[in-house]
């Protein structure tokens, strides 16, 4: 149950960052939740993969700022393979990670 609202609070995140900045395009609010989906399931899987070397490294002590730079990083990746979601440069891209983390952190 949890999974599922938090795949809601991230496409409701997204859709927000979507309206109130205009470097961030979202068709429909049906494929923000495909891409709040498909970012949890990248993020479980493939963003572990990067996060664990990277925290290794760090010792940990920067897991906060990883888990951002990763999240990032994957929101640019599903947007080089979808034409229905468009972030223009690297730092909206942070941006929208910074705030779906704090809304999951305040759910």
């Amino acid at each position: 149950m949890r999974f599922v609202l938090e795949i809601l609070l991230n496409a409701g995140v997204l859709l927000g960052i979507a309206y109130l900045w205009p470097k961030v395009h979202v068709k429909s609010y049906v494929f923000a939740i495909v891409v709040a989906l498909i970012l949890g399931i990248l993020n479980a899987t493939i963003g572990f993969l990067i996060r664990v070397p990277l925290n290794f490294i760090t010792l940990g002590m920067l897991t906060f700022i990883i888990r951002m730079l990763v999240t990032a990083f994957l929101l640019k990746v599903i947007d080089s393979f979808t034409d229905d979601l468009t972030i223009d440069g690297y730092l909206p891209a942070v941006v929208i990670a910074v705030a779906m983390a704090a809304a999951s952190s305040i759910l």
